[in-house]
């Protein structure tokens, strides 16, 4: 039988830990979205149109980096203090490839590395 490959992802809309759960210690993996303070406000300066688009397009981006990153996995549990994981959830969700896969979301607060990674083994 083949053993489940399961991924905890703590994330909110500018950064995501990845931990996956065979490994301990546990390595985490981070991925930051490239829509920076710095943009945003180089952008806001021409228009808060720009701004906005900008943004949208640096989120999605973003989202389908952690894709490419989850479809490696059989169960993922996506957690954090921000709705950025039911935007990643609705995304995935809608996507065939991601339909054998098993993803949970859970509300949780801001958590440092050691939180996130004891959050992760009780799942």
């Amino acid at each position: 039988m083949k053993a489940l490959k399961r991924l905890g992802v703590f994330m909110d809309h500018s950064t995501a830990n990845l931990m996956e759960f065979t490994v301990d210690p546990i390595r985490t993996t981070t991925i930051e979205s490239d829509f920076t303070h710095t943009i945003k406000e180089d952008s806001l300066t021409k228009s808060e149109h720009l701004m906005h688009n900008k943004e949208q397009h640096q989120q999605a981006a973003f989202y389908k980096k952690l894709g490419e990153e989850i479809k490696h996995f059989d169960s993922v549990i996506l957690f954090g203090p921000t709705s950025a994981k039911v935007e990643l959830f609705n995304i995935l969700k809608a996507d065939h490839q991601f339909s054998k896969i098993s993803i949970t979301v859970k509300q949780t607060d801001k958590m440092t590395d050691t939180k996130q990674h004891e959050f992760v083994k009780q799942k």
